[in-house]
């Protein structure tokens, strides 16, 4: 017994010292193969011969990992090998072989083990119905379906802005992309040529249907023709606004005024109308005119017109797409494209001043009364004049459509238009002539039509106006500008300076 102690003693020692130095020859390799791993399967009878060595169980079913009984992990890898556990393996040669083994660590490779069970999954049927897994969804889908057209179809503002909505996708599809949110470098949205022609292609397609072209002829008397009197001929362009014949136009086209020492242009004599797509011409009568705002309405005899599409002119931004269609020079159907200069532009004309929505789309004679249309193909002015001169280019300019639309309908309606009326002329008082003539700076009031508005309110010639409706006035547009916002019968405050005193009065508007 004490000879097999002695003999174990020196093959441990042996054994550890030939561990040590293929520990120190494999330090540069810290993991372990998972398949070093495996359990060793002696030919013989295998002896566990150290109380430390790790026992090698059964093989491992999914989920679980190698297992080392009474291993503890070393801190300390290139120092505390000797902790490692060690086996010990009897053959039949009666040679012993003891195996170090490392602790193994996680490794990326491919795990040996395998998994001995199997999963049994078990599929559970589930009960097909045709009646409830399509025909009743489908069944369901139609009925929503026709409540929501019925309703939407049923109530006629709901169905007008959605034949409108259709009507604007199926006929600017291609306007859609010119306002494509894809950037550029600088920010700004950008467009190809292909699209930016697809859209003055898909505009003029919509909007030339409702312009026609007019020509009006006017006699003329003059000197040197006493005997005969004369023919002058006028071209201009209108808009279609209704389907039995209703078109809207310029004053200045259909209601000219002209004359001098040799000659004097009467009224209109005849009216006739050119339709886009027919070579018929039209004789038409004048509804109404109206100076103040150049607008006038004709109609001819026929029904089953194209309309034209108004669109809002107080949406209109600088620098948006414009296109101007008109009868330029007695060449039908023009049109010319570019974009909005600038809106709510003041231009005087003939002693009236508008405002008016400026383009550089090129508007030349016989435009007047044409349209102005967005990308949309909707009409968002009505042309009327443009700026002449040397070095004066690309300067056309259009009556907002906003504010032609009650004009128009009362001119249908009236064959006039209808406003509150003053009753007075005024000059406008500026700094220097109120220093000459020891006035207040305002309007003066120059003289006062009777039985008007202004004599009911007692004001009298000579009384500078300061004030108007609680504003302060200096010129009679401001005055003529505050008024127009208002209607018939509505009663208005005024402040006047009268020798030198300020007196409030109140006057209330009257048609004109």
């Amino acid at each position: 017994m004490e000879e097999n102690k002695e003999n174990e003693k020196v093959v441990k020692n042996e054994v550890t010292s030939t561990t040590a130095k293929n520990v120190t020859s494999k330090r540069s390799s810290t993991e372990v193969n998972p398949k070093n791993t495996k359990d060793f399967k002696a030919k013989n009878t295998t002896e566990v011969k150290s109380k430390n060595v790790a026992q090698v169980g059964p093989k491992s079913t999914i989920g679980d990992k190698p297992k080392t009984a009474g291993v503890e992990k070393s801190t300390d890898r290139s120092t505390n090998y000797n902790n490692s556990t060690t086996k010990k393996f009897e053959t039949s040669n009666a040679n012993k072989v003891e195996i170090k083994h490392e602790p193994v660590t996680e490794s990326r490779h491919e795990s040996s083990y395998k998994p001995v069970g199997e999963f049994n999954f078990e599929k559970k049927k589930k009960h097909f119905s045709f009646g409830r897994s399509i025909f009743l969804p489908f069944l369901s889908g139609i009925l929503g379906t026709a409540v929501v057209v019925g309703v939407c179809f049923g109530v006629p503002t709901i169905k007008d802005k959605v034949m409108d909505f259709l009507n604007i996708t199926s006929n600017s599809t291609a306007n859609d992309n010119f306002y494509n949110d894809n950037n550029s470098s600088s920010g700004a949205p950008s467009i190809s040529l292909e699209e930016y022609s697809a859209t003055s292609t898909a505009v003029a397609k919509i909007i030339r249907p409702s312009i026609v072209g007019i020509n009006v002829e006017y006699s003329v008397n003059s000197i040197f023709y006493r005997t005969t009197s004369q023919t002058a001929t006028v071209q201009g362009s209108g808009i279609i606004i209704s389907e039995d014949g209703y078109i809207l136009t310029n004053s200045h086209v259909v209601n000219a005024t002209s004359s001098s020492t040799f000659y004097v242009l009467e009224e209109a004599s005849k009216v006739t109308v050119y339709l886009s797509d027919d070579d018929t011409a039209y004789e038409a009568r004048i509804i109404g005119t109206d100076d103040q705002t150049d607008l006038a309405i004709i109609k001819i005899d026929k029904t089953g017109l194209t309309a034209a599409k108004l669109g809002d002119s107080d949406k209109v931004q600088v620098g948006e797409f414009a296109m101007a269609i008109g009868n330029p020079l007695g060449m039908e159907n023009s049109v010319s494209a570019g974009i909005i200069s600038a809106t709510n532009r003041k231009i005087t004309s003939d002693g009236k001043t508008f405002t008016l929505i400026q383009t550089d789309a090129a508007i030349n004679s016989g435009n007047s009364g044409g349209a102005l249309v967005n990308s949309k193909g909707e009409v968002i002015g009505v042309n009327t004049l443009k700026m002449q001169g040397s070095g004066v280019e690309a300067m056309g300019f259009a009556i907002p459509i906003n504010s032609t639309k009650d004009v128009s309908e009362q001119l249908i309606q009236y064959s006039k238009v209808k406003r509150p009326y003053i009753g007075i002329t005024g000059i406008n008082v500026t700094e220097s002539m109120a220093k000459q003539y020891n006035l207040v700076i305002g309007v003066y009031v120059k003289s006062i039509d009777d039985f008007s508005s202004a004599q009911k309110a007692d004001i009298r010639i000579g009384d500078v106006i300061i004030e108007f409706d609680g504003q302060k006035v200096t010129t009679m547009d401001e005055i003529t500008e505050i008024k127009n916002n208002h209607k018939i019968g509505d009663e208005l405050k005024l402040k006047v300076n009268r020798n030198g005193e300020e007196k409030e009065l109140t006057l209330i508007l009257q048609e004109q």
